[in-house]
């Protein structure tokens, strides 16, 4: 064995101490300088960090700290619920680091340009915080960077190109932040880059052609900017890449043929853009594709048979586009498809018998198409589907019965199409359904009783058909009915007293039917109803209140016209009002028009013209009450009703207006939010038209009253030749409504006459 001399061991421990003492020393600074940073923290209680104290040894007791050979080689702090910022990080401190993630945290402020002087570090997350600012240039100082994690955060300016420094950069995700100007072409430089996330940014500009130089691509998420040109046909050279997010950018131009050529791709999404042309029949290539969105573009030309070859597809999304042709039966092929739309496409013929085999479709979406035929039967095979959507098409025939083994379906909307016969009571059956929606068709026949037993029920649609019978009677405690349109049967007898039972109900339209009844005041009780509409029916008396009760605090639209209420208007019917005595623009939509399969909407009548509103239930206001026999007085209450958009009160026998406030409108007086649907611009014009020449009307009768019977009737003439004649018979309806008011007035005034002669 040899020996080792004495002074030579000497030198060992000499050495040996002294790299103990540095490392102590370098340790000691690092904890040190955390502890300086943590004390900034604006949570000083975080549980998690509880461990972070100077008696306590950093290396081994310090949660998220990790070391090596003494110095701090990792901190992560992820998830840790700290509020703070990065001004204090101790940057020169921790040169050793390497792996630094202080993702799903409260940080804010900026990124200081000192994070430069983490020249080895090699993983870097901020994912998910509050931080803002620009992206310092600085950042392209760190070479050893993999890994570059900045998603979910505020960040602006524009993406620097000294990224493009980065050599060894495998991973850059800069998502959800507020990023604009163009992509830098530097990018094109990151030969290693796997995964590059910018999507959902203000990002503009062209897609670069360098990026079809990273052929270590499997991630390229560029969607949700303002991104625009064509997609270069040179993307299809990333032969590694398994997913491609384009969708809504403004990129137009044809889809490149190339994009077949990425036989790895799993992910295609190139929708909601203005991309023109056909469906390359080449992506039939992508054998394993298992989602396919090419929806709102303007593609044209038939579905390729080709689809029908991705038989790994799960979702097939075409919707929104300008496709022809029918339906391919070779879709029929995509067993493992669970979300299938082709709505909005004008596509025709039949729906493809080989849709059968679909048994893990969830979702069938085929609204606003041409397609003919009877609803198949095999769709009730269909028992995976949870959405069931065919509104306007041309469907005939009857609702299948089989509708009910369809057990976890939750929407089913055939409205809009030719269906007859009576509404399958099977039904009633489907305990998860929330939106029902068999509108606008020729249904016939009574409503199933079992119907008001749905206690999942939200929608419950059976407008403009022929429906006659009586309504359900049986309207349960618990239920979730939000809105019931009836609007437009023939249904008769009385209103349900049951419906108070559905305390979530905001849209109630029995209108036009033959209901014979008396004002249902026990609605009243429901706090969340906000529209009311009974019109054109047999109801008739009084409206009397039930008390002192508040009553419809949250109603928006009622409208009771066309029916035979008599007597005064009741003062507590409007005081409590609360919906129409502030204009709020802020409520949140009822959970299913946020799903976007159903949007509620109503018709209201404004100066004669109809007009149908949707996104009723925030910012329209109408009271009507025309065409009944009220009496006396206008309420002043309806006075302090400022938000009201329309109130008509006519053909009543009402007098007086004391408490009814202010001036007309001027016609620029601000924005106005409504989105109003079959209300167009000539609609609009003709209106105002309208109301200019009846008011030229009148004073060419009263010239003629003043000059001469002949020469008025020759000005009227003249006017009504030279006008549209379809206003005449509305014409001639206001000058017999003003005699009949004029008569009225006179009648009522040689009655009070005598009234005041017998009391004297």
């Amino acid at each position: 064995m040899m020996m080792v001399s004495s002074k030579t061991f000497s030198s060992l421990q000499f050495f040996t101490l002294f790299y103990l003492f540095t490392v102590a020393f370098a340790s000691t600074e690092e904890a040190i300088a955390l502890l300086k940073w943590k004390a900034t923290f604006k949570n000083q209680n975080n549980s998690l960090l509880a461990s972070w104290t100077p008696s306590s040894d950093a290396c081994k007791d310090w949660y998220g700290v990790k070391c090596f050979n003494g110095r701090v080689n990792t901190l992560n702090i992820k998830n840790s619920s700290v509020i703070g910022t990065l001004y204090a990080f101790p940057f020169s401190s921790l040169s050793f680091l390497e792996h630094l993630d202080l993702s799903k945290n409260n940080f804010s402020g900026t990124i200081p340009p000192d994070i430069s002087n983490l020249t080895n570090l090699v993983y870097l997350d901020l994912n998910i915080n509050q931080i803002s600012g620009t992206i310092p240039p600085q950042i392209g100082s760190l070479a050893k960077l993999k890994i570059l994690r900045i998603s979910v955060n505020h960040l602006n300016g524009s993406i620097p190109e000294e990224i493009g420094y980065l050599r060894s950069l495998t991973k850059l995700s800069l998502g959800r932040n507020i990023l604009s100007g163009s992509i830098p072409s530097s990018l094109g430089n990151l030969n290693n880059l796997s995964l590059l996330l910018l999507y959902e940014n203000q990002l503009s500009g062209s897609i670069p052609q360098e990026i079809a130089y990273l052929r270590s691509l499997n991630v390229l998420h560029l969607g949700d900017n303002s991104l625009n040109g064509y997609i270069p046909s040179s993307l299809g050279n990333l032969s590694n890449l398994s997913v491609l997010g384009l969708y809504s950018n403004q990129l137009s131009g044809s889809i490149p043929v190339e994009i077949g050529y990425l036989r790895s791709l799993d992910i295609l999404h190139l929708g909601d853009n203005s991309l023109n042309g056909y469906i390359p029949s080449s992506l039939g290539n992508l054998s394993n594709l298992s989602v396919l969105g090419l929806y709102s573009n303007q593609l044209s030309g038939s579905i390729p048979v080709e689809i029908g070859y991705l038989r790994s597809l799960n979702v097939l999304h075409l919707g929104n586009n300008s496709l022809n042709g029918s339906i391919p039966e070779e879709i029929g092929n995509l067993r493992s498809l669970t979300y299938l739309n082709l709505g909005k496409s004008s596509l025709n013929g039949s729906i493809p018998a080989s849709f059968g085999n679909l048994r893990n479709l969830k979702n069938m979406i085929l609204n606003d198409n041409n397609l003919i035929g009877e609803i198949p039967s095999f769709v009730c095979n269909l028992t995976s589907l949870e959405v069931l959507y065919m509104p306007r098409n041309n469907l005939k025939g009857k609702a299948p019965q089989c509708l009910g083994n369809i057990s976890g379906l939750k929407v089913l909307m055939m409205s809009h199409n030719n269906l007859s016969g009576e509404i399958p009571s099977s039904i009633s059956n489907l305990t998860s359904l929330q939106i029902l929606d068999l509108g606008r068709n020729n249904l016939e026949g009574a409503i199933p009783q079992c119907f008001g037993n749905i206690s999942s029920l939200q929608v419950f649609d059976m407008q403009n058909n022929k429906l006659s019978g009586t309504l359900p009677t049986n309207f349960s405690i618990g239920s979730s009915l939000i809105s019931l349109n009836l609007h437009g049967n023939e249904l008769e007898e009385e209103i349900p007293r049951s419906l108070a039972n559905c305390k979530k109900l905001q849209v109630l339209d029995l209108g036009e039917n033959h209901l014979n009844d008396t004002f249902p005041m026990l609605l009243g009780t429901l706090t969340e109803l906000r529209v009311l509409r009974l019109a054109s029916n047999k109801l008739h008396g009084p409206i009397r209140s039930l008390g002192a009760e508040i009553m419809f605090p949250d109603l928006r639209i009622i409208d009771l016209s066309y029916n035979a209420f008599s007597e005064d208007l009741p003062t507590s019917l409007f005081q409590h009002l609360k919906g129409m005595k502030t204009i709020d623009q802020t409520m949140d939509k009822p959970s299913y028009e946020a799903d976007g399969y159903y949007q509620d909407s109503v018709v209201v009548v404004t100066k004669a013209l109809k007009v149908e509103v949707v996104r009723i239930l925030s910012l329209y206001t109408v009271i009507d009450l025309s065409n009944n026999k009220f009496e006396g007085h206008i309420p002043s209450v309806l006075g302090d009703l400022i938000a009201i958009r329309v109130l008509n009160l006519s053909y009543n026998g009402l007098q007086g207006n004391d408490g009814l406030r202010g001036f007309p409108v001027s016609k620029g007086c601000g924005n106005d939010p409504v989105s109003e649907t079959n209300y167009t611009a000539s609609a609009l014009d003709d209106q105002e038209s309208n109301s200019e020449f009846l008011n030229e009307f009148w004073k060419a009768a009263l010239m003629g009253y003043g000059s001469g019977l002949c020469i008025g009737l020759s000005i009227m003439y003249f006017m009504i030749s030279t006008r549209n004649p379809k206003w005449l018979a509305r014409i001639i309806e206001e000058m017999e409504h003003k005699i009949s008011m004029r008569r009225r007035k006179k009648q009522r005034g040689q009655r009070n006459y005598r009234r005041r002669n017998n009391r004297f």
